[in-house]
């Protein structure tokens, strides 16, 4: 008996799958039953941001395991207080306040929950291109075709197009432009919407995977200010980018920017205890010190979770994370993915930044026609599996997201070993360029 068939998998067609058992890891490998090794170039859900097994985050656990395993929130604990300084002291300027949740979707449902009861609003904006969890707000507010089957049209959420110069809603052709016309938009939607009726604005700080686009200097500024003039509350999410994945603390750190309140989860303790949260602003906290506020979770600040998450800061700050992923980007992924996409007419396009970066397969670049389409059934996804399996075969975990395949390795991975990923995926590649005949 196959255990694994037992357990009902989330976002796929259940029944027998074809994947490796893993029972192990170490740095940025994994290994299954028989021992093979794979390398992750997907930091799983792009979580692992320290890669597998990291010896500070182990004993971190194991040393809080030994003490105290679990406490109720209400009750103070000094690890989970340890876990909130570290987290204030790396955001952006008035986040002064932790809510800690278990997860990055429950810290998008809180933090909207948050901006409806300070403005007293029902709309909260997203952008098309976005993915912000599957519980029933954040599913809504999902941009991409995974809230097609979820979206019952009455969730208060309303979408608009973000800049995404490949594909520009907007027919720009430069970053300038593309930013300048994606901000008319915005500030058109809001009026058009009533901006007395809009709560906030959730925005993925750098679109992660629903398509990995970084957005043109200036943009979230320019989103800044349009909150601010309309009294909205700022949504930053940085559940995927947080915590040095694009070569900063956060993503908002490249604009300059801060938000009302900032949502992160993943790489805050790399994923090795669920963990999650909502940074809140000076102004909506004091708010709560005059109501209690309506909501909370069993297990909101987990000790466990809050003492990886204080090993992984710890760690960053050692490692100098932001730094190393900054160059990972730009003078080893960046490159190198751009020479893939010289030598392979399926690929239409290549962005990201820091570790977090994307090869958009197309059928022909000039109609820039994607090799699967949007919400694809799995006999049109054929080709996106058949490069899933061509990694897999090869020893490569990938993140194959539409007719993307995303690259996210852990932040600290080496160079060799990027370029053995690297180099797989280039054979695998050649299977993608199979189909455009």
């Amino acid at each position: 008996m196959n255990l694994d068939d037992l357990v009902f998998h989330p976002w796929t067609v259940q029944g027998p799958r074809e994947v490796p058992t893993l029972i192990g890891g170490s740095g940025s490998h994994v290994f299954d039953a028989d021992g093979r090794r794979y390398l992750d170039f997907s930091s799983q859900l792009v979580f692992t941001n320290l890669g597998h097994q990291h010896p500070r985050i182990v004993a971190a656990i194991k040393e809080q395991a030994d003490r105290l395993c679990t406490l109720a929130p209400g009750l103070a604990s000094d690890v989970r207080g340890e876990a909130a300084r570290l987290i204030v002291e790396v955001a952006p300027e008035h986040l002064g306040h932790v809510l800690f949740t278990t997860g990055g979707t429950e810290a998008i449902e809180h933090a909207v929950r948050m901006a409806r009861l300070y403005t007293g609003r029902p709309k909260v904006l997203a952008a098309y291109r976005s993915y912000h969890g599957s519980t029933s707000t954040s599913i809504h507010l999902t941009g991409d075709p995974r809230r097609w089957a979820s979206d019952t049209g009455a969730a208060g959420a309303v979408h608009f197009f973000g800049p995404f110069l490949y594909r520009s809603a907007f027919g720009s052709r430069t970053p300038e432009e593309e930013c300048e016309r994606a901000l008319a938009h915005l500030g058109q939607v809001i009026l058009l919407e009533g901006p007395s009726t809009i709560a906030g604005l959730v925005l993925e700080s750098v679109i992660g995977s629903s398509g990995v686009i970084v957005p043109p200097p200036g943009y979230l500024r320019g989103v800044r200010e349009l909150c601010d003039r309309h009294g909205i509350v700022y949504i930053a999410d940085e559940v995927m980018v947080g915590f040095c994945r694009t070569g900063a603390w956060f993503g908002v750190d490249h604009d300059g920017v801060a938000p009302d309140l900032l949502a992160f989860a993943k790489g805050v303790n790399s994923g090795y205890v669920p963990l999650g949260g909502v940074l809140v602003s000076d102004a909506i906290y004091d708010m709560f010190t005059k109501r209690p506020y309506p909501a909370g979770m069993t297990y909101s600040g987990h000790p466990l979770a809050c003492a990886a998450a204080v090993g992984a800061i710890t760690a960053m700050h050692e490692e100098d994370t932001a730094a190393a992923a900054a160059r990972l980007g730009a003078d080893v992924l960046g490159p190198a993915l751009r020479k893939l996409a010289e030598n392979h007419e399926s690929v239409g396009d290549v962005r990201g930044i820091g570790g977090l970066w994307s090869l958009e397969l197309v059928r022909d670049r000039q109609t820039k026609e994607p090799l699967v389409p949007a919400g694809a059934s799995p006999a049109d996804n054929a080709p996106m599996v058949a490069v899933a399996k061509a990694c897999l075969k090869r020893g490569l975990l990938p993140l194959v997201q539409g007719n993307r395949v995303n690259v996210a390795p852990p932040l600290n991975v080496t160079d060799t070993d990027a370029a053995a990923g690297l180099a797989i995926l280039d054979e695998a590649l050649s299977v993608a360029d199979a189909y455009l005949s």
